[in-house]
């Protein structure tokens, strides 16, 4: 994961807009169907997007320390976010208003630049996601994970990863036995 987009000159400069709160592990920051009216910066900890799928959860994205995570086309445009922002672990976030946001970026075509780039990247992400769950096998996707984001197994609880991958827990501990 690409944490640089927001180095720390960037987050310097800027910190005096967010505000900083401590959340428990299991804190929903945004359910789903709410209007976004604010963005989160993780200082410390892990927040997991999901979305209720006829009463089943459905994990889309996890995200860690120095990543900023929203309901962007919620917070952008005023409409009902399409998932849930929680938290798997105990998290220290700096959060920002929409109003604050988009002050600084009205002033800053450099954090307005960075902010387009973590877009960007994003959804860059979200298409590698969508092709996988159309070409690969959980198998695969497993794998893929493992090698790509190793840290995420160690800190997500698997049924969370089973989720992420479109799985079964019990599938997923059939992979893992199979190595």
């Amino acid at each position: 994961m690409d944490t640089s987009l927001f180095d720390e000159a960037i987050l310097k400069e800027f910190t005096l807009s967010f505000k900083t709160i401590e959340v428990p592990a299991r804190t929903i920051l945004l359910r789903e169907g709410e209007i976004s009216k604010k963005a989160f910066f993780i200082e410390s900890g892990c927040l997991r997007v999901w979305f209720n799928n006829n009463g089943k959860e459905c994990t889309t994205q996890f995200f860690f320390e120095r990543e900023m995570v929203s309901s962007i086309e919620s917070f952008r445009t005023g409409a009902p976010g399409l998932f849930n922002i929680e938290s798997i672990e105990p998290c220290v976030i700096k959060v920002i208003t929409k109003a604050e946001l988009d002050k600084i970026e009205q002033n800053s075509p450099i954090f307005r630049k960075r902010m387009e780039e973590t877009i960007l990247k994003r959804l860059f992400v979200y298409q590698k996601l969508f092709l996988s769950r159309i070409k690969d096998s959980p198998e695969k996707r497993y794998h893929d994970l493992l090698e790509n984001n190793p840290e995420m197994i160690l800190r997500i609880p698997q049924h969370y990863i089973a989720s992420y991958l479109g799985i079964t827990s019990v599938s997923l501990s059939r992979i893992r036995r199979r190595g």
